[in-house]
């Protein structure tokens, strides 16, 4: 397998159109022929690429990783210098984007791990990763909040990332099986109410 052009448009191609079917279909359900018959091009193209499916299903979630990670640091609420304001703009981002019917009740690092976590180890790693860094990211706001706003209840900021994680991958399949779209949003502002009782603000 050639590597020399990482960014080619043929590539680019055949990572959105995996990128869809697997949003769309799941991992195990989408075939390589597939993919190449999305993109337009040959399996050959393919293999110029990836070595095989799991090394394009790791690409894929990078990808998508990368793209949702620009895709937050870019919103204006990220410029807010108070901590809680942060939060709660992050909260209503995911709220505005799960009106986006490209992301309706999908995220591609819940589908891998509830598809893949048994059956492909190294995408299961991978998907642990990134959910590490998104805990992480949001702790460090918690972090920065707690410290300015001394809430008295006592709370582990960890746990209470990993806690809006749940209820928001708990709400994307919750809506595909309901068909509601518009169960994230109440479920985030649930959350959003949780986080001004612990904070009075």
């Amino acid at each position: 397998m050639r590597t020399a052009q990482e960014h080619s448009p043929a590539k680019e191609k055949l990572l959105e159109a995996a990128t869809h079917l697997m949003l769309t279909k799941g991992f195990p359900a989408t075939s390589l022929e597939e993919i190449c018959n999305s993109a337009g091009l040959t399996k050959g193209s393919f293999f110029h690429y990836f070595e095989n499916k799991e090394h394009l299903g790791k690409s894929v979630l990078d990808r998508y990783v990368a793209f949702m990670q620009q895709k937050i640091q870019q919103a204006p609420f990220c410029k807010k210098k108070d901590p809680l304001q942060r939060v709660y703009g992050y909260l209503d981002f995911v709220i505005e984007l799960s009106k986006d019917p490209n992301f309706q009740n999908n995220c591609l690092l819940g589908t891998f791990s509830q598809e893949l976590s048994s059956t492909h180890p190294q995408i299961r790693k991978l998907c642990s990763q990134y959910f590490h860094q998104w805990t992480e990211t949001l702790k460090k706001d918690l972090d920065e909040t707690k410290e300015k706003y001394f809430p008295k209840k006592k709370f582990n900021n960890k746990e209470l990332a990993e806690h809006f994680i749940a209820i928001l991958e708990g709400s994307f399949i919750l809506g595909k099986a309901t068909q509601d779209s518009f169960i994230v949003e109440k479920n985030v502002k649930h959350f959003k109410q949780y986080l001004k009782v612990l904070f009075k603000r």
